[in-house]
């Protein structure tokens, strides 16, 4: 087949820029081939190479005694205790899922899957975090319901719980709705598998299943806006099948046993040619690919098509020759392919073959090595104004608005399609704080958590950076777990317009301040930027998920508000109203700047709550919708009413950071009052649990009233 000449139209739509055209000829000293030009720009687009992000990713901290591998391979690795480690990471699907809702959505679940068990992990948890577009716009109902099935198809067939997430709606994601998904897995410290090819003349083998025209392009297409020919870019969304992935899993897991793997890596974004080269530039060797021999289900596939396909379920492995035998033999039970397709060279040298003919010919390291990195032009988010005319409400009409609104009404629409207990292990399923499994086999648990607001970020990207790391470690520490490391899923508009580059920036600097303090290094992560349709972007979602352990001998914080419980609110209450759920959910206002975080504060509350977990018999954080809004939920999950002393609008909906509200029997408040004085921490008791009515003053409804509106409103916005 004669393959197309290239042409400034052609460069175009590979999306790279004339400069960075000039770079790959100034680097090969001569036009590319087709498909080389197809290589290049799945190897420099933005989703592969960072190219506007890396210089400001490097500021991040990284590094801590608990981690034993951060940013860099497919997963973050964080130690927790006795040769036991957990691999996690948190990764974007969101172009793909706006274009083909079920099977973007799937895809990015069995994704995040791969980079988890390729390293020798199995799965234990997932989490998702969504934002859709306004409730009424016309595609918000067909995304919802694709994505959410979509991640429940593939999470419940592959066989993972879910075990937390979250859902937001807002008009500045109706052109572009974000899928973020999480998955965490437990290997033993000393059975890590990396991704850096070694020795020369190694088969490479392709393992899995057989490579399609299924996303071809997708890495690049996930680089680029959106306009008017976006359902051309459908066949640039792969298909997912969840039990070949289980079979994948379970085959590579028992390879690993066999001694062969030398190094793996999953095909992801521009599959076969990234996990390739990644191999390669990391064990500085060159790579060598004979193309007719990759396990095809189309017929005359191209080389072109067959190096840039996102086939899912699929894996690269630079295997020990001595073992080939064992190995082939365990792929072969599970019914999967396994293909020698290349070798390892001693040459920085990528070269690609299809029937004896040279395809490509390229320096291996100048394609990860030699990406264009920019230092984009930014400018800083000018500073919000103050608050005018603060808003009062009728305390309990406030909490309607609120429980009525598909952000903050209950999710069990959502998460009631996904399977939240399958592996036995499941201790706090999705709907109140942070998701809790056990570690199978020893005493331990570990918590999981999904956090940011993004109002917050546009109004003040270093504050809301810093408020999205102590959201999440205020959810872990509630639950009585331990920060110990975080992910980060950084989504934003179009980096070439320096205010969305400002907002990078700004959460960037607050997000490593607050990992910093708190001791939550970044380990791995993942940019989205370009999420805009006609010039109009997101709102600025930099989400972060965390990992806490509940260490053995420990006992979490799970329990429920009891009839005759003290309610108290741990942390100083001032008020803030500024960007709060209140303002947009019941006045449709988003000014104001976002709340201060005061990261001491949150160390040393977030510290005392787990100290004191066996005086506290259920805690959350306060958060959006402040102590009004944290109150109804801990009473609606209790079914027990709850007794507020106050009903002014600041008390209740304010959203001050660095509080939790905990409830307990009066011994042990008088107990946790003392010990708090003694620690320095604010501590005041607001109320109590009982009855069945929601009281906030002399403002007050029935429980059952509430609880019906506030479980009911999700669906019927959006369902």
């Amino acid at each position: 087949m004669q393959e197309p000449a290239i042409t400034t139209d052609l460069i175009e739509a590979h999306g790279l820029k004339p400069d960075e055209y000039d770079l790959i000829l100034e680097i090969i000293g001569r036009e590319p081939t087709f498909t080389e030009l197809g290589i290049f720009s799945a190897m420099w687009n933005e989703h592969c190479s960072y190219k506007s992000s890396k210089k400001w990713l490097r500021t991040l901290p990284t590094e801590g005694p608990q981690v034993i591998c951060g940013p860099g391979e497919n997963a973050g690795i964080v130690d927790i205790g006795d040769g036991d480690a957990v691999v996690f990471k948190m990764e974007s699907h969101n172009h793909p899922s706006y274009i083909e809702p079920y099977q973007g959505a799937a895809t990015g679940v069995g994704g995040i899957l791969r980079d988890v068990f390729t390293m020798g992990a199995r799965p234990v948890a997932a989490m998702n975090s969504l934002s859709f577009g306004e409730p009424a716009h016309h595609k918000t109902t067909q995304l919802v319901n694709g994505v959410v099935e979509g991640v429940g198809g593939y999470g419940n067939c592959f066989g993972v719980p879910t075990v937390g997430g979250e859902v937001r709606f807002h008009p500045a994601y109706n052109g572009n709705c974000l899928v973020n998904a999480f998955a965490a897995g437990l290997a033993k410290s000393d059975g890590i598998f990396y991704s850096a090819a070694s020795g020369i003349g190694m088969p490479v083998v392709y393992l899995g299943a057989k490579t399609g025209r299924d996303g071809v392009g997708g890495a690049t297409m996930a680089s680029a806006e959106f306009d008017d020919t976006i359902e051309e870019k459908r066949p640039t969304v792969q298909v997912g099948d969840p039990f070949t992935e289980k079979r994948l899993m379970e085959a590579t897991l028992e390879l690993m046993q066999t001694g062969a793997v030398i190094s793996i890596q999953d095909m992801g974004a521009a599959g076969l040619t990234c996990s390739a080269v990644e191999m390669g530039d990391k064990g500085q060797l060159g790579v060598k690919l004979n193309l007719e021999d990759v396990p095809q289900r189309e017929d005359n596939m191209t080389a072109y098509e067959m190096m840039l396909s996102e086939s899912q379920e699929r894996m690269l492995m630079v295997l020990n020759p001595e073992l080939e035998a064992e190995a082939r033999a365990v792929f072969t039970k599970w019914d999967l392919d396994f293909a020698i397709v290349g070798e390892t060279i001693a040459e920085d040298r990528f070269l690609i073959l299809h029937n004896g003919d040279v395809k490509a010919d390229l320096p291996l390291s100048p394609l990860s090595g030699r990406a264009p990195e920019y230092d984009r032009p930014w400018v800083e988010t000018p500073a919000a104004e103050e608050l005018a005319d603060v808003p009062q409400i009728d305390a309990i009409d406030g909490l309607k608005g609120l429980i009525t609104s598909p952000n903050y009404a209950g999710k069990q629409w959502v998460y009631e399609q996904y399977d939240t207990t399958v592996m036995g292990d499941t201790a706090q399923r999705p709907g109140m704080g942070s998701g809790v499994i056990r570690v199978h086999g020893t005493d331990k648990k570990l918590a999981f958590t999904s956090d940011v607001t993004p109002r917050y970020v546009k109004a003040n990207p270093i504050e809301g950076g810093k408020q999205a790391v102590a959201e999440a470690f205020r959810n872990l520490s509630a639950v009585g777990a331990k920060p110990l490391a975080s992910t980060d899923n950084l989504n934003f508009g179009n980096p070439e317009k320096p205010e969305i580059m400002g907002q990078f920036v700004g959460a960037i600097k607050g997000i490593g301040e607050a990992v910093a303090a708190l001791d939550m290094p970044i380990v791995s992560g993942n940019v989205s930027l370009y999420n805009e349709t006609d010039g109009s972007g997101i709102l600025p979602t930099p989400t972060i998920g965390a990992v806490g352990l509940i260490a053995a001998g420990e006992e979490p914080i799970l329990g429920e508000a009891r009839d005759g419980h003290v309610a108290m609110v741990i942390g100083e209450t001032d008020g803030h109203l500024g960007q709060s759920a209140l303002l947009a959910e019941v006045f449709n206002r988003e000014d104001g700047d976002a709340p201060h975080v005061d990261l001491t504060a949150e160390r040393l509350h977030g510290d005392f709550v787990r100290d004191n977990r066996d005086l506290i018999k259920a805690c959350t954080d306060l958060a959006d919708g402040g102590l009004a809004l944290a109150a109804f939920e801990m009473s609606e999950a209790a079914g027990v009413g709850v007794q507020l002393d106050m009903d002014d609008t600041p008390t209740l909906f304010g959203e001050d950071q660095a509080r939790y509200l905990v409830a307990c029997n009066f011994d042990q408040a008088e107990a946790l009052m003392i010990n708090a004085q003694q620690a320095g921490v604010p501590i005041t008791s607001v109320g109590r649990f009982t009855g069945d009515m929601v009281k906030f003053g002399s403002s007050e409804a029935p429980l059952a009233e509430l609880s019906e509106t506030f479980r009911s409103s999700f669906a019927a916005a959006v369902a």
